[in-house]
């Protein structure tokens, strides 16, 4: 049981090792905090949207802007599209469970907000579907996946591959990088 846990310990600082040494990741990380101030000073949002433990990071990240990261500042307009349950179970039963984030973003999104679309594999339908609507409504979309991206590379603004195949390691990755995000933004806006 300790040597599992060890090498757990180990892969998470390999994955994140390696992400340190990804000098375009970092750069598109940067890009992507850009972004998300400007943003929140042009008084746009900043979407997001998951699954499973995807859609809890989703959640997690923008209860960070909305609420608050290190300091007291004003909320910043951040939601995660799965918290209306009887939305979501209401376009599941009607339309279909790949649509349940993509009729949200036809719903919420406005040009010029950010949709963070968060799949691990970079194929989850559902995803892949907000995603494109998000472009339709002229978002800019942030994807968050591992290394190799999947469908969403093609439909994302801003890539966050981050570089392993290991879903509890991407995850991991993407809260890290999402963190960062927020800290960086709210630096930019609030000094």
């Amino acid at each position: 049981m300790m040597d599992r846990i060890q090498e757990a310990i180990r892969d998470s600082l390999q994955a994140k090792t390696r992400l340190l040494s990804a000098p375009h990741l970092l750069e598109k990380t940067a890009q992507a905090a850009v972004q998300c101030a400007a943003v929140f000073q042009n008084k746009g949002k900043v979407l997001f949207c998951g699954n499973g433990g995807s859609a809890a990071d989703a959640q997690h990240l923008a209860a960070e802007f909305s609420g608050r990261f290190y300091f007291d500042r004003p909320p910043l307009y951040a939601e995660a599209l799965h918290v209306n349950t009887s939305f979501v179970t209401a376009v599941g039963n009607d339309y279909g469970y790949e649509h349940i984030y993509s009729r949200m973003v036809e719903a919420a999104g406005r040009e010029g907000d950010i949709l963070f679309a968060m799949s691990t594999s970079g194929n989850s339908p559902n995803i892949i579907r907000a995603a494109v609507a998000a472009r339709e409504a002229k978002m800019m979309v942030i994807g968050m996946t591992g290394e190799e991206g999947g469908q969403l590379k093609a439909h994302s603004d801003v890539l966050l591959n981050v570089p392993s195949s290991d879903t509890p390691r991407i995850q991991e990755c993407h809260m890290l990088l999402g963190h960062i995000i927020c800290e960086l933004v709210e630096k930019e806006l609030f000094g």
